[in-house]
């Protein structure tokens, strides 16, 4: 399985929201027709929340371009860009084989914080959140709303059903759980294939 294309398992019950939830990770993504609450951290890595607004089935991903290196990083198509947009199409997907219609797909985006030390030179949160932007402008998927770059770390809550998200910004984080795990993700791209063959819808 490729790392973009792991779909999150981790369902536990949220007692602040009284609701079932799903955390996602880097490289993970959940989709969902219940009614409930899907989470994630953020660094420098984006989420897009895509859900359709008729039927309420919606989404979350969680993933970061790699470091395309080299003059190709900014080429659309260049091995970053490819991941990203791959990374994007397996949640789309996913939700248009749920039921889902293109036509009704709108999208709320976060992270691309500059918040690990070593990333800044490359501004890896910058690219990413770019990407994101473009790819929906490109897809024709309306953004309702973005919470990108600045400097901090984001806790994002998403509800798909009815499409109401809440960010939390945390101003300092007090262990390294977040920079680790954005780390040994990132590391895991250098040597990762970018995708296997996407249908597109």
């Amino acid at each position: 399985m490729n790392l973009s294309e792991q779909f999150a398992t981790n369902v536990y019950y949220d007692r602040t929201f009284n609701c079932d939830a799903a955390k996602i990770l880097p490289g993970e993504y959940f989709h969902t027709s219940q009614d409930m609450l899907i989470v994630t951290v953020l660094g420098s890595c984006v989420s897009a929340c895509i859900r359709d607004r008729v039927t309420g089935q919606g989404g979350m991903n969680h993933f970061m371009l790699p470091d395309g290196g080299g003059s190709d990083s900014n080429s659309p198509v260049s091995a970053s860009m490819r991941y990203g947009t791959y990374a994007m199409e397996v949640l789309i997907n996913e939700l248009l084989k749920s039921g889902a219609r293109r036509e009704n797909l709108e999208a709320k985006v976060f992270g691309g914080g500059a918040v690990l030390k070593g990333f800044t030179a490359i501004n890896v949160g910058g690219r990413n959140a770019a990407f994101v932007i473009s790819y929906l402008k490109t897809e024709r998927i309306r953004v309702l709303a973005e919470d990108l770059n600045d400097i901090y770390p984001r806790k994002v809550y998403f509800f798909p059903r009815t499409g109401k998200v809440l960010v939390k910004k945390l101003m300092q984080t007090h262990n390294d759980t977040l920079a680790r795990r954005e780390f040994d993700y990132a590391s895991r791209l250098k040597v990762a294939p970018v995708g296997g063959e996407i249908d597109l819808f």
